[in-house]
């Protein structure tokens, strides 16, 4: 079963998030801040990280990434950002801190399962 974290701010988007990912054979854990979503990404080593950009706390999205890029247990985790920050400069930071790849909200669930998918088969 393949362990996904949702770090995310925005209670009614995790919850989305969540209720999209939760009818298929996953293991769902939540953070609503950086700080929190670096904290469960060491504990739990997960396999996805969705993970918001702009978040409350020290840490915000792109700091976390990096994090868990540079994490040498962490290697073959996958981070899917999502965010509202949509210039081709935000993306770009996105990519340089490690981001494999880069949802832009509103966002469709069926764009977050098809991008989860493709993570999953590259495992």
């Amino acid at each position: 079963m393949k362990k996904i974290l949702i770090v995310e701010d925005h209670m009614d988007i995790r919850k989305l998030l969540k209720m999209t990912l939760e009818f298929d054979d996953f293991e769902i854990h939540e953070a609503a801040t950086g700080d929190a979503g670096w904290a469960l990404a060491r504990e739990l080593q997960p396999d996805i990280v969705l993970l918001d950009v702009m978040m409350p706390g020290t840490l915000n999205g792109l700091d976390v990434c990096r994090r868990i890029k540079s994490d040498p247990g962490m290697r073959h985790t996958k981070v899917v950002m999502l965010t509202a920050r949509v210039q081709s400069d935000d993306r770009a930071a996105g990519f340089v801190a490690g981001a494999d790849d880069y949802l832009m909200k509103p966002f469709s669930t069926l764009q977050v399962l098809e991008t989860i998918y493709r993570m999953e088969a590259a495992l």
